[in-house]
């Protein structure tokens, strides 16, 4: 009888689950109180890469030449849960993996992008945070909201110390965010990870401990970090509740931003005097100002530009410089004369002046009919970087096909970059140019 009663109150409480589920879970937010003020929203993303790229010279796999590559990759994959889940108190926890191929160690884990606890301290105007965090300085894409960008990549060179002292751009902070009147701030005091733990570093630890004249981070205990972003928000008010831009809000809200930014760090970098012997030590100091106008043409129709435009002054020390090859293709290079690297490697990370834009159309609603609309856009880096003879001119162009928004999005890009040799210690001029296709499919709530 006992038996009996379990099972019949068991089928009861599944048979009831779907409606009370319903009264609590709507819009991807699963309430936590009556009145629906306090939640747990989940949010779920996924890039997947079909691509053709043109090798770097000397490019190797697995040992084996390859002047180019056909492959398929898991760009990003993401899942985020925040909210604020009690009385000016907000949570934000994020795990995903980035750039798994048919390189990639098997059974790849999910790993920790940010885990935040934040208060409200004046509505609106103050809110205090700790913890791993994407809430960075310098600009409006050093921290971007990957769903929402408008091309196939963000500019990557504002990610500026990305899995050099942090992880994957998400650094040990505490924070300070908010509003005054139309200026939105973020200031950050950011714990450096070890640079002994970094990639770079466990790849190859001579070119950190076997120092030259060029420099590189340094492997001493390292000096807190500061760092800060402010944009006077001229038109609508973007929303500050994570610390993820939009890329293109596809005419939804007219947006018209001035930004400039900062990251300062004592003694962060290292090298060699210029007799070889002393030592010199050096603080890295990033620089940053930019625009962003994003804003329909044509309600009616649901035509719409987004522009941004950003100047940047990095200094990492005398002729620091650094690649990044997203989802490489390639294991290794038997070139040395290559300061790319293998694969995809580009220098877009180092001491000078960098330009970036970019432009983008949407063009009307239902273009293409229930296929949905189109959205063409360009970008392009041009960089003047102190160990590079010739500057450094990476573009990206393609067209978004919007099946549903951001929401579910085809991507189709064509990205050229320069490739430089020469000796060891340089002079480095571009030697010739390569390319790479790519078909991006993009899934995203």
């Amino acid at each position: 009888m006992k038996l009996f009663k379990s099972i019949l109150f068991l089928s009861c409480t599944i048979l009831a689950a779907p409606y009370t589920f319903a009264q609590v879970f709507k819009d991807g937010k699963l309430s936590l109180n009556e009145d629906g003020s306090r939640y747990l929203k989940l949010s779920v993303l996924n890039q997947t890469w079909v691509r053709y790229n043109q090798n770097n010279p000397g490019s190797t796999v697995n040992g084996e030449n390859k002047e180019d590559v056909f492959d398929i990759g898991i760009r990003r994959t993401r899942l985020q849960f925040y909210g604020p889940v009690a009385k000016r108190t907000f949570l934000y926890v994020h795990v995903g993996i980035n750039n798994f191929n048919a390189l990639s160690d098997r059974k790849a884990a999910f790993f920790l992008h940010d885990a935040v606890s934040e208060y409200e301290i004046v509505k609106e105007h103050l809110s205090l945070g700790a913890g791993l965090a994407g809430w960075t300085g310098l600009s409006r894409f050093a921290s971007s909201s990957v769903s929402s960008i408008m091309g196939l990549d963000l500019p990557l060179y504002q990610e500026a110390t990305n899995d050099v002292s942090d992880q994957f751009l998400r650094k040990l902070s505490v924070y300070a965010k908010g509003k005054i009147g139309k200026l939105d701030y973020r200031l950050m005091l950011t714990d450096p990870m070890a640079i002994q733990k970094s990639a770079a570093y466990i790849a190859n630890p001579a070119s950190f401990t076997n120092l030259t004249t060029n420099a590189v981070f340094s492997t001493a205990d390292p000096k807190l970090q500061t760092q800060g972003y402010f944009q006077y928000q001229f038109l609508d008010q973007e929303s500050n509740l994570v610390p993820y831009t939009t890329g293109t809000y596809l005419g939804s809200k007219s947006v018209f931003n001035i930004g400039a930014g900062f990251i300062y760090q004592p003694q962060a970098m290292i090298r060699l005097a210029d007799n070889n012997t002393d030592t010199v030590r050096s603080a890295m100091r990033l620089l940053s100002v930019d625009a962003y106008y994003d804003a329909p043409l044509n309600r009616q129709k649901g035509t719409a530009i987004s522009a941004y435009a950003a100047f940047s002054d990095y200094d990492f020390g005398k002729n620091y410089i650094r690649n990044t090859a997203p989802l490489n293709p390639a294991t290794g290079n038997s070139d040395a004369s290559i300061l790319n690297g293998s694969g995809n490697g580009v220098p877009l990370y180092g001491t000078g002046q960098h330009v970036y834009a970019q432009l983008g159309y949407k063009m009307k609603n239902e273009l293409l009919g229930k296929a949905g609309t189109l959205m063409p856009y360009a970008s392009v880096q041009y960089s003047m970087m102190q160990k590079l003879a010739d500057p450094m001119v990476y573009y990206d162009m393609g067209v978004n096909l919007l099946l549903s928004g951001h929401t579910s999005k085809l991507t189709l890009a064509y990205q050229n970059r320069p490739v430089y040799k020469g000796a060891p210690a340089g002079p480095f001029h571009v030697a010739e140019r390569k390319s790479a296709v790519t078909l991006q499919w993009q899934v995203s709530l």
